[in-house]
């Protein structure tokens, strides 16, 4: 589950909270399955990233199964201060998960937003929306068994088509304890349409912490008007980092700088091929014409992918 070198303790943590105390926007990288792991994280970290979650992990799964802990979440002493996502549908199976990684971790996340199938037929995800009073039992156990009081609990939640729910069940939350709310501003059944930023502004109008604002931003501007729209104290990103890890820190397209750091910080964690290749087509995604992707996205070996980019491109 954790990498070798951690040697980390809790008293020495960062607060996430300090973040949203410090009057500045937060900027976050959201969890994203396969690709917000370890290696990401220290990259995006590099390009003003204030905060990083882990991808989605499956509480149940990663109580039950070492195997799943060591292939889960790994983390190091440089990953902080680090949110690591649970899907869960159960109080204590949620704060037996805390429990694990409380040790190495700065907070956890509930998924209330997740919208695909499988994880709403199992019962997690965006089908919490609708379950306030287990939302709110499951922030309270955790923050009574968790005796770490620097230790975060936040949701990541989307909207009701009647927002009045939405609001219910944010407030439900924040009197369970909660530390955050992250916002997605769209319902379960929209995928691509515009995000509700009003609803964003209204829910963040109607609690006293921090609310996160996420959905279709894929700039730096884009953040920094989404704040100044919806009044949130932090701004969560997904497709606009991967497509642009060093977003953050105001370039408008991944500088060969950040290429050439992904490079390096895949390599020395061993990022398998799939996932090193797959972060470096999003990257260059604006930089290279339709003849080059052609060809750079079909290489099959982590020496080709070197190769390519050293030819075209002197990284």
């Amino acid at each position: 589950m954790i990498g070798d070198n951690v040697e980390t303790t809790q008293c020495q943590l960062k607060d996430p909270m300090d973040l949203f105390n410090s009057g500045q926007l937060v900027k976050i990288c959201a969890p994203m399955v396969r690709y917000s792991k370890l290696a990401f994280r220290t990259l995006v970290r590099k390009y003003s990233c204030d905060l990083c979650y882990t991808p989605m992990i499956v509480a149940a799964d990663f109580v039950r199964s070492a195997k799943a802990r060591d292939s889960e979440f790994t983390t190091n002493k440089g990953d902080h201060p680090v949110i690591v996502q649970f899907a869960a549908k159960e109080a204590q199976v949620l704060c037996d998960a805390a429990s694990i990684v409380c040790p190495f971790a700065d907070g956890i996340d509930l998924n209330c937003g997740c919208p695909q199938r499988w994880a709403m037929t199992e019962g997690y995800g965006a089908c919490l929306i609708n379950k306030p009073e287990l939302v709110q039992d499951m922030v309270k156990h955790v923050r009574n068994q968790i005796n770490n009081t620097r230790f975060s609990v936040s949701i990541k939640i989307r909207i009701h088509e009647d927002l009045k729910r939405t609001i219910d069940l944010c407030r439900k939350a924040e009197a369970a304890g909660v530390s955050w709310i992250t916002v997605h501003g769209r319902s379960v059944e929209e995928r691509h349409q515009p995000v509700h930023y009003d609803a964003i502004k209204t829910i963040k109008q109607s609690l006293s912490i921090p609310v996160v604002a996420n959905g279709d931003i894929k700039t730096l501007k884009d953040a920094e008007n989404v704040h100044h729209l919806t009044g949130a104290d932090g701004i969560m990103v997904a497709r606009g980092l991967l497509a642009n890890p060093a977003m953050f820190a105001g370039y408008e397209e991944t500088p060969l700088k950040c290429i050439q750091d992904w490079v390096d910080i895949a390599l020395e964690h061993g990022t398998p091929f799939t996932c090193f290749h797959h972060h470096l087509m999003y990257m260059m995604e604006r930089i290279t014409s339709k003849q080059e992707k052609r060809v750079f996205n079909v290489l099959s070996s982590t020496s080709a992918v070197l190769d390519y980019l050293s030819d075209h491109y002197g990284v």
